[in-house]
């Protein structure tokens, strides 16, 4: 049941205990939050998101990316295993979840999807399952043989466990650092063709309409054809579901000006009819969620040229702001869409259960935002250990407010 109403909430012990209209929860609380003429929404969930632990922390930790998505109004986070080492077993799955890392929202491991993310063998899915993985991915490289995928899609299905494909042929993308097109052309840049991408969607729904009960979802979906794909599958009762990031439904490839790295991501950004289809799949419901990919890269690797740089751009901050912005405000999608998004949408994807949602019973765990909220998006003030984002000094509406996890607030706007 969706509230869009003035309503009362109480928190206890970690769950919604009570929604009441105004002044009628009579049992008291320890702390009051004023959220009058703001939205009172279920805490937001992120699918994708790139933490760099284990190994990389000269990019990114779990407690400073955390503290990223809590100030973006995220009170959950499914972090990718392309670390080093990869995440590929249960013990660093655990590791992951452990209290030591300082984690101040809640995190999901996504476990890697083969061993060492090399496309050959299969990792322990069960194992993973157990351990607490959410899904598995080989994300940062596609599963690229038929064979693999299709056994990955088999296995998956006996568990009830997502796959999680980084769409992209390799083998049509090799030195290929954007989007092929006219920009590409004028920068004088090996491109990445759509159908690299679309091509691996393909295959993927197809190999998944033959194996009941397989669950795929699409990562950074960035193309036409690749939605194309994803709503037949939808049509035909496949379990397909995919994800597009803010990223790719604010810029093109015509925006990389001047070679600034902060505009390389992967997939690249793409055209402006590729942009356009994105608007449509989210408002019409093809697109089952909003995920930042946040991508956090420390200066020295992105302060290069642009062909050698590397792929991808912070986004936990401004992910809401960018919805609102383009998604609510010029292009008149619903707040409640919105919401959606952020929100059931992705616990769907992931059977995230008692998340996404304010019911009763669930987890206390709650994003207050003001919808007509301004704000100018400063990098170097980021909560990120890394700021490269193509975003800084972008006035944006839509301003999170607080975001409270498990009850506590972890995160207070200013």
């Amino acid at each position: 049941m969706r509230i869009d109403a003035p309503m009362d909430i109480l928190l206890r012990d970690g769950r919604v205990a009570e929604i009441a209209p105004p002044n009628k929860i009579k049992a008291g609380a320890d702390q009051k939050v004023d959220a009058r003429g703001l939205i009172v929404a279920p805490g937001f969930i992120d699918l994708h998101v790139h933490l760099r632990e284990p190994g990389q922390t000269h990019k990114e930790t779990i407690a400073t990316g955390t503290e990223a998505a809590a100030a973006g109004g995220f009170t959950s986070v499914c972090t990718m295993p392309n670390t080093v080492p990869v995440v590929d077993s249960a013990e660093w799955v655990r590791w992951l979840a452990h209290r030591d890392r300082g984690a101040i929202v809640n995190v999901f491991a996504i476990a890697a999807a083969t061993q060492g993310s090399q496309g050959v063998s299969l990792t322990n899915f069960a194992e993973l399952q157990s351990a607490g993985a959410v899904a598995v991915t080989d994300d940062g490289k596609p599963i690229l043989e038929d064979d693999v995928m299709r056994s990955a899609l088999y296995l998956g299905a006996e568990l009830n466990f997502p796959v999680v494909q980084h769409a992209e042929d390799t083998r049509m993308t090799e030195n290929a650092p954007m989007h092929a097109g006219v920009t590409s052309f004028r920068l004088g840049m090996r491109g990445q063709p759509a159908a690299a991408e679309a091509a691996i969607v393909e295959r993927d729904m197809h190999l998944a309409t033959q194996i009941a009960g397989a669950r795929l979802h699409v990562a950074h979906t960035s193309t036409a054809d690749s939605l194309k794909a994803v709503r037949r599958g939808k049509r035909t009762k496949t379990r397909i579901t995919c994800e597009v990031t803010p990223h790719h439904f604010t810029l093109t490839d015509n925006d990389i000006r001047n070679y600034d790295t902060n505009f390389k991501m992967n997939p690249p950004l793409r055209s402006s009819e590729d942009l356009e289809a994105l608007l449509v799949a989210l408002a019409d419901g093809t697109v089952d969620a909003i995920a930042t990919d946040h991508a956090p890269h420390a200066r020295f690797e992105k302060d290069v040229e642009f062909e050698r740089a590397a792929f991808g751009i912070t986004g936990l901050e401004t992910a809401l702001g960018l919805a609102i912005t383009k998604l609510h405000r010029e292009k008149k999608i619903s707040l409640t869409r919105i919401v959606d998004l952020f929100t059931a949408g992705p616990a769907r994807v992931f059977d995230l259960r008692g998340r996404g949602t304010l019911a009763v019973g669930s987890h206390a765990d709650v994003t207050i935002f003001d919808a007509k909220g301004r704000w100018t998006f400063e990098s170097a003030k980021s909560r990120s250990l890394s700021h490269n984002s193509p975003f800084d000094g972008w006035q944006l509406t839509g301003r999170v407010v607080a975001t409270i996890v498990a009850g506590k607030v972890v995160y207070r706007g200013d």
